[in-house]
């Protein structure tokens, strides 16, 4: 068998996020505030929340793509900026919609805590919308510069709350049609109870198995999937359970 990991990432195939395409579970109502706060309809400021894999990113994404067409929209992956340093955050404030997630990677950063407090109040004052997301509420970050805290606090608060089981499978089986792969109901079930059940996880295992899949021009059974993953390695995550 090719070795998939040799197969370079076919990002045409990747699902790029959307709020049309999100499997809302008990995140309804919060959907339903997101594409109204896209609208822009007037200025607002909502903080998302909730632990890792619970969909935060994408429905940030899915926002910022919703906004930029209707105005300027700005996304900032604070984990991903790092090493760049908090002057990258300057120029952002003329956004209408300026969309920050991975709030919890600056806790600790005076430097990083005080260019997003400037860059919150001058977004403010020109009336644009802004939207947050992080791992825990703002009091819960370990966030050093008080003022920030309170201005995150200012935000409308909603938690990203988890989905079930039955959810997790229609994402894979959703991002398993947007790739043109077709996954069972017995080959997702035996990700779910095989696996870590953390749904970027099994977004990256569904990744490698679209790979694998291109390269030995097999249908996903469970045999095939089992003998990838297996190749791999990831079979360590067997019998894991939530």
């Amino acid at each position: 068998m090719s070795s998939p990991s040799q197969l370079p990432l076919d990002i045409a195939r990747t699902p790029r996020p959307s709020l049309e395409d999100f499997v809302p579970g008990e995140n309804g109502a919060l959907l339903a505030t997101l594409r109204e706060w896209a609208r822009g309809t007037e200025s607002r400021l909502l903080y998302l929340w909730g632990v890792p894999g619970s969909g935060k990113s994408h429905l940030l994404q899915g926002a910022c793509t919703e906004a930029g067409r209707g105005g300027r929209a700005a996304l900032v992956a604070l984990p991903l900026l790092l090493g760049h340093g908090p002057g990258v955050l300057e120029g952002l404030a003329g956004s209408g919609f300026l969309v920050v997630d991975g709030l919890q990677a600056i806790a600790g950063r005076p430097d990083w805590e005080g260019a997003l407090f400037r860059l919150f109040n001058a977004t403010r004052d020109r009336g644009g919308s802004m939207l947050f997301a992080a791992r825990g509420r703002p009091a819960e970050l370990g966030l050093g510069l008080p003022d920030l805290v309170s201005r995150l606090q200012w935000a409308e608060p909603w938690q990203v709350r988890p989905l079930d089981d039955a959810g997790r499978l229609q994402v894979l089986r959703q991002q398993a049609t947007a790739r043109g792969l077709e996954l069972s109901e017995e080959v997702g079930r035996f990700l779910l109870h095989r696996h870590s059940r953390d749904l970027r996880h099994l977004s990256l295992l569904l990744e490698r198995l679209d790979l694998a899949s291109l390269a030995e021009r097999r249908r996903l059974t469970v045999p095939f999937v089992r003998s990838v993953l297996a190749a791999e390695g990831r079979d360590r995550f067997s019998g894991r359970g939530c």
